[in-house]
């Protein structure tokens, strides 16, 4: 029996991405598109999305359930680790002070980052855990919809 281990890994990759963009997050798959993205007025969430175990089981569920609130970010944006590296990368050059980390999260207002939810945050601990710790961040950074 052969297994086809690409085609397995790009099922998975492409079912990570149906996810979080059907909880409404828009995927920025070139440096060009952060940069566009971060220099826009207001808060942005950006979801670094992976395909390990902890993003599919506890990263993408607080994301597609923290912005059921009162106050959430503007913008809601997602780049893919280890997928669209260019993109990551330039997303990451913007979270000064941090180490590179899937899954996590970072918040902007105006560009600027406020705060960061990594994956030693997320990893081993349950989806509300986190959705508290975004909506926390939301409280603080965010204003009411």
């Amino acid at each position: 029996m052969n297994i086809d281990f690409n085609f397995l890994m790009n099922d998975v990759v492409r079912q990570a991405r149906e996810e979080i963009t059907a909880a409404g997050y828009t995927q920025l798959q070139t440096p060009e598109e952060v940069e566009e993205t971060f220099a826009k007025k207001g808060t942005t969430l950006v979801m670094i999305n992976s395909v390990c175990g902890c993003a599919g089981g506890i990263a993408r569920p607080a994301a597609a359930h923290s912005i059921h609130h009162d106050k959430r970010p503007d913008h809601l944006v997602t780049v893919f680790a280890g997928q669209d590296k260019e993109a990551t990368a330039k997303a990451r050059s913007y979270f000064v002070g941090y180490p590179p980390s899937s899954p996590s999260f970072a918040l902007l207002k105006d560009g600027e980052l406020c705060t960061m939810v990594e994956r030693h945050e997320i990893e081993g601990h349950d989806p509300m855990s986190v959705v508290q710790k975004l909506q926390d961040a939301f409280d603080k950074y965010c204003e009411e919809v």
